[in-house]
């Protein structure tokens, strides 16, 4: 069986150069799109790397995500942030579970962070609705034919810098269920994250997180979206300080505002 092709896709914003993927301990070939303030292309070749460093005017996480993806040439692809440190060798690590799994469209790795320091699950397994809440982009690796073939991308008004700030990974995962690819979840370790003020701690979990969690609840499942601002009303309490019912009301408004939208 001929291996098959692998790159990572980095989102970031205001890098000075390519080389701040030495940082994240990509050794491998990595297509990067670098929201600044210029349009630029940039394709390097580094001791047996490929690297595309495409510099962008927009603005927003899925839109960058989406830009990496169309401009990937890979068989196997994974998405990256900028606070994302690999293991060694990942890449080999990622294609192997591709191998064992041919018929897998996604692969749902394990990346270690502060706020999950161990799996969803203790072994290999079908990725549930319930499972793909918990999961963050980075975790998610995927055959670029699968999303192609089945017009699969990152909704735009979800993620940092959009209208919406959150959810964009979960409305993904949906997605793909929805359209019966094979998603497997592995608890497999391909990564730590650096530790990084997140935005939400620093701007307050508030009406707008409600409002758009509401909102991508909506994105993901139209007619779970109720039962969903529910169970992240309920689950969440601990995080934050209004009263539960309030902080149900706006999501329910964002789940209204979207579905208005739309």
């Amino acid at each position: 069986m001929t291996k098959e092709s692998f790159e990572v896709l980095l989102s970031a914003m205001h890098l000075k150069s390519w080389r701040y993927i030495n940082s994240l301990n990509i050794t491998g070939d990595c297509v990067v799109i670098n929201q600044c303030d210029c349009d630029d292309r940039e394709e390097i070749s580094d001791y047996g790397r490929r690297i595309k460093f495409i510099s962008s005017k927009q603005r927003g996480l899925s839109r960058s995500r989406n830009m990496a993806i169309e401009n990937s040439e890979a068989d196997v692809c994974i998405i990256c942030d900028n606070d994302v440190e690999y293991i060694a060798d990942y890449e080999k690590i990622i294609l192997s579970k591709f191998s064992e799994y041919p018929y897998a469209d996604i692969i749902v790795f394990f990346i270690k962070r502060d706020e999950n320091s161990k799996p969803y699950a203790n072994s290999d397994c079908k990725l549930s609705h319930k499972l793909a809440l918990k999961v963050f982009s980075p975790e998610i690796a995927f055959r670029r034919k699968s999303l192609n073939s089945n017009n699969i991308r990152f909704k735009e008004e979800f993620g940092a810098g959009s209208r919406y700030m959150m959810g964009e990974e979960n409305i993904f995962l949906y997605e793909c269920l929805r359209k019966k690819l094979k998603v497997i979840y592995t608890p497999t370790l391909i990564a730590n994250l650096r530790y990084e003020e997140s935005t939400w701690k620093t701007a307050g979990i508030n009406e707008k997180y409600f409002k758009d969690r509401g909102a991508s609840f909506y994105a993901m499942s139209p007619i779970l979206s109720v039962i969903l601002n529910i169970q992240f009303a309920i689950r969440k309490r601990r995080i934050y300080d209004m009263p539960m019912l309030e902080a149900f009301r706006y999501m329910q408004m964002g789940r209204k505002e979207y579905k208005r939208s739309i």
